[in-house]
C-alpha cells in the first residue's frame, strides 16, 4: 500500500540513529517516504502529513509491504553509488575512514548485543532453537503516527527513555483498564515479537492452585473404583478442565493487559472452574446439568473477550472472529448434550470434545491449505488474517512446564501415607519408596532430557511439529495422573508381606485391601506406559543437539528403547499373580533402566561418568627454553610473546 504526492527536487533533511526505528528515509528523487506501521495507523498518518507538509512530496507505505521493500532498494542502491564515486575522489582518505567507520559499527554491533533486543533473542534461540522468520519490537513511548497503533510496543526504541518510564511508575500504579496489545504476531511469513521476554504472571501460578484440587479430587475418586465408566467420567471432566486452562492461558500469551480488569476476570474464571470441579464427581448421574452450565460461564465468557477484541483491535479482527466462532459452536453442542439420555449423550460429548480439542488446528489448516485448495480462497485468507496473534514459545513452554511439575508433584503428594507401626520400615515404606523414585525419573526424563540442550524447540521447529506437542501433553498428563492415582492405592495394600493394615493409621487402614482389583491394576501399568509413551512422542517433536564428538546411542535407538518398555507396561496387568510390591518393583525396574540407558546413550563416547578424563593442557609454539617457560608460569609471571627473542628451543610444549 502507498500513497503519494506530487513529486519535487526538494529533500528535506532528515537523519536516522541506529538506536531507532527507520520511520522515514529519502529516495534519489528526492522524495520522502514514511513508513507505517500498520494499516490502522497509515490513516491517521496521511492526514496528518497531509496537514502538516502540504507543499512537500511523501511517499506512505506499510512496514514489510513489497512497496516498502522497492523503496529501500532504490535508496540502497543510490547510497552505494554516492560511496563509489566518492571512494574514487578521495582515494586513501577514504580508505581509512571506512576502517574507522567499520571499526565503529563492529563495536556498536557488539554494544547491541547487550541490550534488551539481541540479549533476549539470542537467549530464546539458545533454549529453543534458531529461526530466521523471527523478528524483535521494542516496547516503549509512542512516536508521530504510531498512536493509533494496537500493537504492543513497534515504536520508539529508545532504552533510556523506556527504563526512565517504568522508574517513573516504580511498579506501584496498575490501571483500572489498559487496552489490549498484541504481544506477538503473524505478518506476510514473520514472526514480529516484542523484544522483552514474557514471563508467567503470579495470578496465572495462583490458577494452577486450583488444579492441584483437581488433580486429587478427579484421581482420587477414580482409584477409589477402577472401572471403565469411572475411567469415562475421569476422561470427560479432566478434558473440560483443561481447555480452560489451555484458553486462559492462550489469552495471557496473545495479549498484554497488567490491568486490574483483567485480574476480575481471571478470578471469575476460576470460579466458573471452581463450580466444575464441585460437580465432577456425580457428573453422570445428578449434577451435569452444573457441570456443563459452569463450563459453558468460563468458555463463553473468553468468547465474549475475543468478540470485544474484535473491535478494540481491528488488525486481528479475522482471528478473532474465528475464535468466537470455535467457541459458540461446541457450546451449543453441549448445550443440546444436556437434553439427551445416556449412552446417546456420549456420541454428542465426543463430538463436541473433539471441536473443542481440533478448533485451533482447523484454523491453522485454512492458513495453510486455503492457496491449495483454491486460489481465491488463499488471497481471502491472506486478507482475512493478514495479521494474526501468535503464542509466545517461552510463556507455552514455562506454563507447560509448570503445570507438569504440578502433576508431578501430585504423584508424590498421593504416595504419602500415615504409619501407626512402631518400627516402620516395612513393606508400606518401601512401595512409597519406590513411587518416589518413579514420580523422580520421569521428571529427570521429561526436563532434563527430552527438554533440554534443544537445537530446535517443537514450536519453532514446525506447524506439525508444534501442533502434536501440545497435542500430546494432554494424554500424557491425563495418563499420569490416572497412574500415580491408582498408586496412590497400591502403596498402602496389604496383599504382600510384611504389610499389616494394622500398621497404618485408620484412615489409611480403611483404603487398604488386601487383594488388587483387576481394573486397578490396569489405571497404574496402563497409565504409566502411555505416559512413557507420549513423552517419546514429545521428545521426538524436538530436535536435539548433536555433539561434535558424537553420542554413545542415537535418538532413534533410545525411543525404541522408550516404546519398548510402554508396551510392557502395557501387558504387565495381564500378570494377576503379582503382588503390589511386586508390580511396584517391576515397574520401577523398567523406568530406572529407560533412565540410565537415556543418559548413558546421550552421552560422548569418549567422555568418563567419573571426574575429568585427562589433565587440562595448553599447547603452544614458543621462543624461549622450556625450563625458563615453566618457571615463569608456575611464578605467575607474564610472558609478552613479542618480547620473546630467538633464542631457545622454539618448540612445542604442553603444559599440563
Amino acid at each position: 500500500m502507498s500513497d503519494s504526492t506530487t513529486p519535487a527536487a526538494s529533500t528535506s533533511g532528515h537523519h536516522h540513529h541506529r538506536g531507532r526505528r527507520l520511520r522515514n528515509f529519502i529516495l534519489p528523487n528526492g522524495r520522502e517516504v514514511h513508513i507505517a506501521l500498520s494499516p490502522e495507523e497509515a490513516d491517521s498518518l496521511r492526514q496528518r502529513l497531509n496537514a502538516v507538509r502540504k507543499d512537500q512530496p511523501f511517499d506512505l507505505v506499510i512496514n514489510g509491504s513489497p512497496e516498502h521493500l522497492e523503496a529501500l532498494k532504490k535508496a540502497h542502491s543510490h547510497h552505494q553509488s554516492r560511496r563509489e564515486a566518492l571512494r574514487e575522489k578521495h582515494g586513501e582518505a577514504y580508505d581509512e575512514f571506512e576502517n574507522v567507520r567499520s571499526e565503529l559499527e563492529a563495536l556498536g554491533n557488539e554494544l547491541h548485543m547487550l541490550t534488551d533486543h539481541a540479549v533476549s533473542l539470542d537467549a530464546n534461540f539458545s533454549k529453543y532453537g534458531y529461526s530466521a522468520h523471527l523478528r524483535t519490537y521494542d516496547e516503549g513511548g509512542s512516536t508521530p503516527g504510531s498512536s493509533a497503533s494496537s500493537i504492543s510496543g513497534f515504536h520508539d526504541s529508545d532504552h533510556e527513555k523506556k527504563d526512565w518510564e517504568k522508574e517513573k511508575s516504580n511498579g506501584r500504579v496498575m490501571k483500572i483498564y489498559k487496552k489490549p496489545t498484541v504481544r506477538q504476531y503473524f505478518h506476510k511469513g514473520l514472526l514480529w515479537r516484542a523484544s522483552e521476554t514474557t514471563e508467567v504472571a503470579s495470578f496465572e501460578l495462583f490458577v494452577d492452585l486450583l488444579y492441584v484440587g483437581i488433580l486429587a479430587i478427579n484421581g482420587d475418586h477414580a482409584s477409589e473404583d477402577p472401572t471403565g465408566y469411572e475411567l469415562l467420567r475421569f476422561t470427560i471432566t479432566f478434558i473440560m478442565s483443561w481447555k480452560i486452562w489451555t484458553d486462559m492461558s492462550l489469552i495471557v500469551s496473545w495479549f498484554e493487559t497488567d490491568d486490574i480488569i483483567q485480574r476480575i476476570s481471571v478470578l471469575f474464571i476460576m470460579s466458573c472452574l471452581l463450580g466444575l470441579t464441585t460437580n465432577m464427581l456425580d457428573a453422570f448421574e445428578h449434577t451435569y446439568t452444573q457441570l456443563v452450565a459452569f463450563y459453558l460461564a468460563a468458555r463463553l465468557f473468553m468468547g465474549a473477550y475475543y468478540f470485544i477484541l474484535i473491535f478494540l483491535i481491528p488488525m486481528i479482527r479475522g482471528m478473532m472472529i474465528a475464535s468466537v466462532i470455535m467457541t459458540v459452536i461446541p457450546s451449543a453442542l453441549w448445550i443440546g448434550t444436556i437434553y439427551l439420555e445416556m449412552p446417546v449423550r456420549l456420541a454428542l460429548i465426543w463430538v463436541t470434545i473433539a471441536i473443542d480439542l481440533s478448533g485451533s488446528m482447523l484454523i491453522i489448516f485454512l492458513f495453510r491449505m486455503g492457496k491449495q485448495i483454491s486460489t481465491r480462497l488463499g488471497a481471502w485468507v491472506d486478507r482475512v488474517f493478514e495479521f494474526y496473534p501468535a503464542t509466545n514459545i517461552e510463556h507455552k513452554t514455562e506454563r507447560t512446564n509448570a503445570f507438569v511439575t504440578l502433576v508431578f508433584g501430585y504423584s508424590v503428594v498421593a504416595i504419602i501415607y500415615q504409619s501407626a507401626a512402631d518400627f516402620g520400615l516395612n513393606s508400606f515404606f518401601g512401595k512409597a519408596v519406590l513411587g518416589l523414585i518413579q514420580a523422580f525419573c520421569f521428571n529427570w526424563i521429561y526436563f532434563e532430557l527430552d527438554g533440554a540442550d534443544l537445537f530446535s524447540h517443537a514450536i519453532r521447529r514446525n506447524v506439525s511439529s508444534a501442533l502434536i506437542w501440545g497435542a500430546v501433553h494432554l494424554p500424557f498428563i491425563m495418563s499420569y495422573v490416572l497412574g500415580a492415582a491408582a498408586l496412590s492405592k497400591l502403596v498402602v495394600a496389604h496383599d504382600c508381606p510384611n504389610a499389616d493394615e494394622h500398621d497404618l493409621t485408620e484412615f489409611y487402614a480403611h483404603k487398604s485391601e488386601g487383594e488388587i482389583p483387576m481394573g486397578l491394576r490396569w489405571f497404574y501399568c496402563a497409565g504409566l506406559g502411555i505416559a512413557l509413551f507420549c513423552m517419546g512422542i514429545i521428545s521426538l517433536c524436538h530436535i536435539h543437539k548433536d555433539p561434535p564428538r558424537g553420542m554413545r546411542l542415537r535418538k532413534t535407538f533410545r525411543m525404541a528403547n522408550r516404546f519398548g518398555v510402554s508396551v510392557i507396561l502395557f501387558a504387565l496387568p495381564t500378570a494377576h499373580d503379582l503382588n503390589s510390591l511386586q508390580l511396584i518393583s517391576i515397574v520401577t525396574g523398567l523406568l530406572v533402566w529407560v533412565l540410565l540407558l537415556e543418559l548413558w546413550g546421550v552421552s560422548c563416547p569418549e567422555d568418563s561418568f567419573f571426574g575429568q578424563n585427562r589433565q587440562c593442557k595448553y599447547t603452544a609454539r614458543c621462543k624461549i627454553s622450556k625450563k625458563d617457560l615453566e618457571s615463569r608460569v608456575k611464578g605467575g609471571e607474564v610472558i609478552k610473546v613479542e618480547e620473546l627473542s630467538e633464542k631457545g628451543e622454539k618448540g612445542m610444549y604442553e603444559l599440563s
